[in-house]
């Protein structure tokens, strides 16, 4: 099969819903409608996170971490949950949720997944960075947006499986991330039920040229934290001039910098 009938294929599949999109786990959902109500109390959001053991640990690590701790280490969960605030609680539930999403049982497969994995983390890192240059993203925004940016990656990947052929064709693999990333990342957000500017961040991302009428949203950074992280290296992004992209203009960051 060509390069082409396989894109064909893939995105027909994916029209007629053949391609089983993924579900967000139970306890990302229960996190952020327990969040999302302003009456419930810490108790009330420990006791859900509580039902997965690997997310206490996790939450109480990064709440001890240089990132946000300026006091006392502290032991307690709800005590994390209150340091962190709701809204980045919910947020990095729904990361790690994602990250144990990332597996595989074909072996090649799982190294991609895993270098996707990396590559979020990366951009992550530098959307969190980088954040405070740009006056209208907040740090925890900017962290959330870096980190989901590549989520559609998993149902392709896991397309993949089942048929071992494919991954021996050259560069389809490319050019699927390429050409149907946003699409399925789009329409998995949509399924998670995430909010519109989310949707948008997984579908529009790619997009240099990106401009719109208004204030800056979602999208607008993203394209900043991928050619910052991209920056130095052996990659086609580090070739790209930012002052050609309208989105440093955007989000009020400084392409000399």
């Amino acid at each position: 099969m060509t390069v082409d009938k396989f894109v064909t294929k893939l995105l027909n599949e994916l029209e007629s819903g053949k391609i089983q999109l993924p579900t967000l786990p139970e306890v990302a959902l229960r996190v952020r409608d327990t969040v999302d109500n302003r009456d419930a109390r810490i108790s009330q959001i420990a006791e859900v996170i509580y039902e997965d053991a690997t997310l206490s640990p996790r939450l109480l690590q990064v709440a001890n971490s240089a990132l946000y701790s300026r006091r006392d280490p502290i032991d307690r969960f709800p005590s994390a949950i209150t340091r962190l605030d709701n809204a980045v609680v919910r947020d990095l539930v729904t990361a790690e949720a994602m990250k144990q999403m990332f597996q595989a049982t074909n072996k090649e497969i799982d190294n991609r997944l895993r270098d996707v994995w990396a590559q979020r983390v990366e951009v992550a890192a530098v959307a969190r960075a980088v954040a405070p240059q740009c006056p209208s993203v907040t740090p925890d925004q900017a962290m959330l947006t870096g980190s989901l940016h590549y989520n559609g990656t998993r149902p392709i990947l896991y397309f993949f499986e089942q048929d071992d052929s494919i991954l021996r064709t050259e560069g389809l693999l490319e050019r699927l991330l390429g050409e149907v990333l946003t699409r399925i990342g789009g329409e998995l957000r949509s399924t998670w039920g995430f909010p519109p500017a989310l949707v948008a961040v997984a579908a529009e991302h790619e997009n240099l040229q990106r401009q719109h009428e208004g204030g800056t949203d979602l999208v607008d950074p993203v394209p900043v934290f991928n050619l910052q992280n991209r920056a130095g290296i052996n990659h086609a992004l580090s070739m790209i001039d930012w002052a050609d992209v309208p989105a440093f203009a955007q989000v009020g960051f400084d392409d000399d910098v």
